[in-house]
């Protein structure tokens, strides 16, 4: 499961690309939000009829619904955030920035969580920001463009970045705390979180008034756009339920190499030193994380 969710991660920005008509996005993201909600919370719900049937009259009281609520609205609020913090930064100072949730979700976890993260698997999780940075600062270049990368950010841009890494961070420990704490079985509690993952999109949709209709745009790569963020929600609730956020972490880290080679193979870009910079700092956080004792 985490090689499957390292190789969709990976393929995400790439099959983004493949989408594009004209160099535009031609479909409303916040459409496609909802219909990943929605996938998830009817394989939640398949998955509860096959395996799990018998807890189908177990008594559930309100106690253990209404906390994904709260989850459900973090994750949906962050979901926004991306869009509307793109008008005040360009895109590459966004993906360079981006990467300090590595550092506030680390630090909720060891918070809220009550785990203590030793010196070097601190160390370990800086090299995965310092890999992150590395790749977005031109660990990928087109031939024609430009080498040198310039960054642009306003105030505003600072203060939305900064919001963002704190929900991104306490979305997913949060998320995490409830699955773990509760004694529900996973499809059960997917089967809430997704229900209002998808109540509240709808809800962000329609208050958005998009331009034009629900599925305008859609092509066959939307599609397995859509269900490949699915599984990888799943997968990542079957992470958070059985191991951790910072395997998540280590999981999107490592997508940098998926994400590079399908960028490579497909678009005709070419990898630079940095790149080799992002994927020695990724080993040796792996290293350092999981392998030194």
């Amino acid at each position: 499961m985490l090689v499957l969710s390292v190789a969709i991660y990976g393929s995400h920005a790439p099959l983004l690309t493949l989408c594009k008509v004209d160099g535009m996005i031609p479909f409303s993201s916040a459409s496609v939000v909802v219909l990943v909600e929605l996938t998830k919370l009817v394989f939640s719900l398949l998955f509860l009829l096959t395996w799990d049937r018998e807890l189908l009259g177990v008594a559930v009281s309100w106690r253990h619904v209404a906390p994904f609520a709260l989850s459900a609205l973090l994750y949906a609020a962050n979901n926004n955030l991306v869009v509307h913090m793109q008008l005040f930064m360009d895109p590459s100072t966004y993906q360079v920035l981006s990467n300090l949730k590595i550092v506030s979700t680390a630090l909720l976890y060891s918070l809220f969580l009550r785990q203590r993260l030793s010196v070097r698997k601190w160390l370990a999780l800086f090299l995965l920001v310092a890999a992150g940075v590395s790749y977005s600062c031109g660990g990928l270049q087109d031939p024609g463009s430009p080498s040198v990368m310039r960054l642009h950010i306003t105030l505003v841009g600072l203060l939305l970045i900064s919001v963002y890494c704190l929900i991104s961070g306490l979305s997913a420990v949060y998320t995490e705390a409830i699955l773990k704490t509760q004694a529900l079985p996973l499809s059960l509690q997917n089967l809430f979180l997704y229900f209002f993952g998808v109540l509240l999109n709808l809800i962000g949709y329609f208050w958005s008034s998009a331009e034009g209709g629900f599925l305008e745009g859609f092509s066959s790569w939307v599609l397995v756009i859509v269900v490949s963020q699915a599984v990888n929600g799943l997968i990542m609730s079957v992470v958070m339920k059985h191991s951790s956020n910072i395997t998540r972490l280590f999981v999107i880290s490592c997508s940098i190499l998926v994400n590079a080679l399908l960028s490579v193979a497909l678009f005709n870009l070419q990898l630079t030193l940095l790149f080799f910079v992002a994927v020695s700092c990724i080993a040796l956080a792996v290293h350092l994380y999981y392998g030194v004792r």
